[in-house]
Parts: structure tokens; sequence; C-alpha cells
């Protein structure tokens, strides 16, 4: 009677073990049939019951049957974790092949392609290319370069403060004033990088734009050393065929300072529609001979030495460049834009 309890709950749990679909399921299948309050421990305590000689071939039979269950449960445990794995491969799986058809390789935004040719073209002419951080103090962006203190860009409506010590630089000539103090002349540098201003954002403006800035100092450094300069700049840029037009103009920083025009990049200063006749395009930068008093203030002497400065907005010569209209083209990041260059 007992021996076929036994076997009855042995081909139930192989049955049931057969057919399993997940390890929870096994472990409640283990749970009834070999687990401490199983079935199969159930039935042996009705082993008292029996007789002397029938006890011993009752008790091999449980315990073969005991084994034999458990090596089913082994068996289904590791086949459903092979299961398991494989479905998770399955689900997991990323095709990594790629053709050369699908490949698509990329290269510079417009904007870094233009400041990597302006720093090239400084540099064969002479210049180091050095960086400057984009937080400043006020005494490096305003005092140092001769700013007064009623001057309109020191507005906190022109400016982005962090303190009233600190800010978002404004231009990249705080550079300058960091080459003057930790170098001694002769300078020869350019720095470029990212500006900041409160500025409405349209076509040609932007509160986040870029600069290049240029500093010369020497012994006997003239007006006319900067405008050599500039012209042979603007020639290696644009073409041998531009020109270049001096027009007076104010920086706190320069004296005297000037604003230079390019000739028309359309009609090369014949007139057209485009320049409205006149031969010349939009004024490109602004320069000067560096302010005594900015040289003083780094610690230069101004009796022995002297020198020019200049610096152009990197936006606008890209834009002239590539005859973009809108400066938010440069910083939208759209893909059917930037693959045009």
């Amino acid at each position: 009677m007992m021996k076929d309890k036994l076997k009855k709950i042995k081909e139930e749990a192989i049955s049931n073990i057969n057919s399993l679909d997940s390890l929870d399921n096994l472990e409640r299948i283990r749970v009834k049939y070999v687990g401490k309050k199983g079935e199969l421990t159930s039935v042996l305590r009705g082993m008292g019951k029996l007789s002397k000689e029938e006890r011993p071939i009752v008790g091999q039979l449980a315990n073969d049957i005991r084994q034999e269950i458990e090596e089913e449960l082994s068996i289904a445990k590791d086949k459903l974790k092979e299961k398991i794995k494989e479905e998770k491969i399955e689900k997991e799986k990323i095709d990594i092949t790629i053709t050369k058809k699908t490949r698509k390789l990329g290269h510079r935004h417009p904007l870094l392609a233009t400041i990597e040719e302006l720093e090239n073209l400084f540099i064969s002419m002479g210049f180091s290319v050095i960086d400057g951080p984009e937080i400043e103090t006020v005494e490096y962006n305003f005092d140092a370069l001769n700013s007064p203190e009623n001057h309109p860009s020191r507005d906190l409506s022109d400016t982005f403060y962090i303190t009233e010590d600190i800010l978002l630089r404004t231009h990249t000539s705080p550079v300058q004033i960091r080459a003057m103090k930790q170098m001694k002349p002769p300078i020869k540098i350019v720095s470029a990088g990212r500006t900041f201003r409160f500025d409405d954002v349209d076509d040609t403006h932007s509160p986040m734009f870029h600069q290049l800035e240029g500093l010369v100092i020497d012994e006997n450094v003239t007006m006319a050393n900067l405008m050599h300069t500039i012209d042979v700049f603007i020639k290696e840029l644009f073409g041998k065929d531009m020109e270049t037009r001096f027009r007076p103009h104010h920086f706190p920083f320069t004296e005297p300072s000037a604003e230079v025009d390019v000739s028309c990049f359309e009609c090369k200063g014949k007139g057209c529609p485009i320049c409205n006749g006149t031969g010349w395009s939009m004024e490109l930068l602004g320069c000067g001979m560096v302010h005594p008093k900015v040289l003083e203030n780094c610690g230069i002497d101004s009796e022995k030495y002297s020198g020019f400065a200049f610096g152009m907005g990197i936006d606008r010569i890209t834009m002239v460049k590539h005859g973009i209209d809108n400066i938010r083209l440069l910083f939208e990041n759209d893909n059917r834009f930037l693959e045009q260059f």
C-alpha cells in the first residue's frame, strides 16, 4: 500500500516536472514533493505502522524516489536557465554589423572650421594661439581695458554677471590682458572663443557668439603695421582682389581706433544691389593702437613699447564667407543645414 503511494508520488512529480515553464513553478514542485512538509515526507511518517521487514525496503524505495525526483528537478532547472538565457540574448541582441553604403562620416561645424582656418592663417603670419577662461573678473574684462565705470557695456542690462566681480566675458580681450601680465614683450598672439552679452536673438545677433582677438606688442609698432597686417589677413582669407577700408571709431582700450570694412563679396567693389551700390560689405572687425593706459595697467612701459589689437566676430565671418543670412542656423544643429558644408 505504501509502495503504491510512493510510486504514485514519483509519477506525478516527474509528470509535473516535465511540463514546467518557469523557475518559480519548479520551486513550488520541489517544496510540494520533496520539501520538509512535502508529500514524500508525509508518506514516510507512516512507516511506524510497517513491519520490521518492510521498513528498510520502503525506506530504500523512498530514498531512491527522492533522489530521482531531485535529479529531474536539477535537469529541469538547468534547461529552464538555458532557455531564459537564450530568450534574453535574443531580446537584447544588437546588430553591430554595418555596411560601407550606410556609413556617414562627420565633418567640422562651419564655425569650428572657420576658427581653425583663422588660427592657422595667423600662425602662418607668426602669431601664437592662446586661450583664456569664459568666466572672467570685472577687472580683466573692463577695468584693465580702460573701460570707464559709466560705460554702457558694464550695465546689468548688457552683461551676464555671476557676482558683482565675476561675469561671463563680453569679449575675448581679457585674454590680451592675461597675456600682457604673464608675458614680456615682444608679444604676438591671437585668441578665439565664446563670448556672452544680453542681445535679443534675431538674424544677426545672439546672446552667445564667438570672437577672435589679436595683439602685437613690441618696440616701434605703428598704425602702419596694423593696417598692413589687417590687409594681408583679409586678402589671405577672402582673396587677393579684396580691398579694406578703415573708418575712425572709438574703443576705450585703443587709441586711435578704427572699424574695418571689406569690399563687396559679390561685385568686388564695383557696386551692386547687394551692397547698395557702395562697393563695400558690412563692417568686419574693430582695431586700433593699444591705449598707453592699458599697457601701464599690465606693467608694460608705454614709453618704450607700443602695440596694436584687433577683434572680429567669427560668426559674422562664417556667415559672410558661406552666404548664411541667419545666425540661428549656426546653433540649431539641423543636419539639413550642416550637411551643406
